[in-house]
């Protein structure tokens, strides 16, 4: 009987089924993996979980998806939505309530928790690190995660396993077979994106740009600094497509404002792609962006919740990143080398050799 199990919480059961079907295809198994749990919450907030099959002496994954803000419970008669904090506290339930029992236990968590405060600037909270050293704490042996903010945030476990792992090859793919590549140029929209830009453009053999975000230092609204303007580092744009690459899009502005640069410079197409589309005020500036023509298609994975309402949009795009996770999981398990998912760019390469 295989000893690997998938402990998947509900924020992210469409993904965690289908990695369920990719291991029992790969696997020759006729059974599922997935653990069944009990995830209750009190009426005043407080919560517990419960696991409902045996885990014992089990090689677990737990998969959870703490940017999906779509699970809501009922709180003193309030309908609440989960935030990332919560769905944080949840995973740590999962861990508590295995302790004694998994002989491993691995959390997949593809949307780093907290990535974005991964280092202190004066007297505030460090709370990426903070969070890791809690999973240590509580027994995790191996992290997985996906396109982290900053994969130095790992230093603050530097005995315990970390693996970041890059969805680049998957995106090219499908871009590849669906785009016109012949006269692109890669870009990065900041500073902090610049080696995933220049990555891209190594496979596709293409120039590459950056653009500077001046910010006004003097305020700070929603937690950070306003951007002032966009200054464009780079060979012209005019009669090109252009692929605008980031880690994640938050509420998606500075995106929009590098596409509208772009297009008034003459750009041909524009393709933005994140592997995170968090949209986190809605689609409405993408929608309308889109109207514009500043921009022809958003491609992003299924790595992290998006909203059928966006799904439904002609101009996005969805990567299906279970096929990749499903391989990473069953290596893990099978205590293989991963140096063949970190480097699988042969794929890309003969599609972008053929299509050109």
């Amino acid at each position: 009987m295989n000893d690997l199990k998938l402990i998947v919480l509900d924020n992210i059961e469409d993904l965690g089924g289908k990695v369920d079907e990719c291991l029992q295809k790969n696997m020759g198994s006729k059974e599922t993996f997935l653990v069944p749990i009990t995830r209750d919450r009190f009426s005043n907030g407080e919560g517990k979980i419960k696991i409902n099959a045996s885990v014992r002496d089990k090689d677990i994954y737990i998969l959870s998806d703490v940017g999906n803000y779509n699970i809501t419970y009922s709180m003193h008669g309030y309908t609440h939505h989960y935030s990332p904090d919560e769905h944080f506290q949840d995973i740590k339930r999962v861990i508590s309530a295995l302790s004694g029992y998994a002989a491993k236990i691995t959390l997949v968590m593809p949307l780093l928790y907290e990535s974005r405060q991964h280092k202190r600037k004066g007297r505030e909270s460090l709370d990426c690190a903070i969070a890791l050293k809690e999973l240590e704490t509580l027994g995790v042996d191996h992290i997985v995660t996906f396109d982290a903010h900053d994969p130095n945030v790992s230093n603050a476990i530097p005995t315990l396993p970390f693996e970041n792992f890059f969805v680049a090859h998957d995106i090219l793919n499908q871009i590849v077979k669906k785009e016109n590549i012949s006269n692109l140029l890669v870009i990065s929209p900041d500073m902090g994106a610049m080696e995933r830009a220049r990555y891209y453009a190594e496979i596709l053999n293409s120039d590459v740009g950056v653009f500077y975000k001046r910010r006004d230092l003097s305020k700070v609204i929603d937690g950070k600094n306003p951007i002032v303007e966009h200054v464009y580092l780079g060979t012209s744009v005019r009669g090109k497509d252009i692929i605008v690459v980031d880690d994640m899009i938050a509420t998606g502005s500075s995106m929009i404002e590098v596409a509208t640069y772009l297009k008034e410079h003459g750009a041909r197409k524009v393709y933005l792609v994140s592997t995170f589309a968090l949209l986190t005020e809605g689609p409405s500036v993408f929608i309308e962006a889109y109207q514009k023509g500043l921009f022809a298609k958003l491609y992003s994975t299924n790595l992290s919740y998006v909203s059928e309402v966006i799904k439904e949009e002609e101009w996005y795009e969805e990567v299906d990143c279970s096929k990749r996770l499903s391989c990473i999981i069953e290596k893990l398990h099978n205590k293989e080398s991963l140096k063949t998912i970190y480097n699988d760019v042969e794929e890309v390469l003969k599609n972008v050799e053929r299509k050109k």
